[in-house]
């Protein structure tokens, strides 16, 4: 039985742009949130904990962005997630700097 016509309306564009944004997005905002995380926390359990938690955190956003109509609006919000996270890392670097 054929796939009803009024789910295939989103384009192959639109398609690439929601499988890169959660498949890079997802992975660049969960990798910076973990890296951000360690930079306040204590960077061991971070670390540990990066094994599950990251790659859960990774499919639920690669799954979330197959779920919104635009794959720009996807795009966008993931990097300023990530951009956000980035800015997190580069605050936690002048105020906590890591004692080696």
């Amino acid at each position: 039985m054929p796939a009803n016509k009024k789910h295939l309306t989103t384009s192959k564009w639109q398609r690439f742009l929601k499988f890169s944004a959660g498949f890079l997005g997802g992975y660049l905002v969960s990798m910076s949130l973990h890296m951000a995380l360690a930079q306040w926390l204590n960077h061991v359990n971070v670390l540990i904990t990066i094994t599950f938690s990251g790659f859960i955190l990774w499919v639920a956003l690669f799954l979330l962005a197959f779920l919104a109509k635009n794959g720009w609006k996807v795009w966008g919000l993931y990097l300023l997630l990530t951009l956000f996270f980035s800015g997190c890392i580069y605050l936690g670097k002048l105020y906590h700097p890591i004692i080696s």
